[in-house]
């Protein structure tokens, strides 16, 4: 096939570098590019510094690790929330996910991750060793796992359970209603929120 040829440096280097993101084609990255021509100039300046600010100044929850304006998210500094009771997951999707159900009322930790050894991931690699931490400082009466269920993912519950094991906290995780191979942060917001609901302790599995 032949490379497609553009009558512009500036707009092959522009769809070069829309054409990094996951998900998105030199022919999407061609169309994005060509939109955002036809915007004022003021509407671009706009969407840059949007996302100049967006990696320059977002910052991580140092309780949690969720994406946050300020070293504590909303989340954590909310006195509302159900501090006894964290809810593991792997990225700030599944947070998302977890919150549209309006069914938990806990706190998170953000793994960052799962443990995978053909990825080159281990556990040093995820923040494990904050979530015992955490949990050993002693206000934490239950950990729920909810990460999604592969293989990766059962390897990691079943590696952060041995490591709480020690504290004697509660350990759970979220009921199968999640279809096994299901990526969490797709699955509907009734399905994810009963399996929040009818959670089962981990050792049972």
């Amino acid at each position: 096939m032949l490379q497609q040829q553009y009558p512009s440096q500036l707009l092959e280097r522009a769809v070069a570098e829309f054409a990094k993101f996951p998900g998105i084609g030199r022919k999407t990255a061609l169309r994005l590019v060509l939109w955002l021509l036809r915007q004022e100039n003021s509407e671009v300046e706009q969407f840059a510094e949007a996302v100049s600010r967006l990696k320059q100044e977002v910052k991580y929850c140092h309780i949690c690790h969720n994406i946050s304006d300020s070293d504590t998210c909303p989340i954590c500094a909310d006195s509302r929330r159900d501090a006894s009771v964290v809810c593991v997951v792997e990225n700030i999707q599944d947070v998302m996910a977890i919150e549209n159900t309006q069914q938990f009322h806990g706190l998170y930790h953000v793994l960052g991750g799962i443990i995978s050894p053909m990825d080159g991931i281990g556990p040093s690699d995820i923040e494990v060793d904050s979530l015992v931490s955490r949990v050993a400082e002693g206000n934490v009466q239950e950990v729920i796992l909810a990460l999604s269920p592969t293989m990766e993912g059962d390897t990691t519950n079943f590696y952060i359970y041995r490591k709480l094991a020690p504290t004697g906290v509660k350990v759970s995780v979220i009921a199968r209603g999640v279809a096994v191979g299901n990526e969490l942060e797709y699955t509907d917001e009734v399905t994810l929120g009963r399996s929040i609901m009818n959670r089962t302790l981990f050792e049972d599995k």
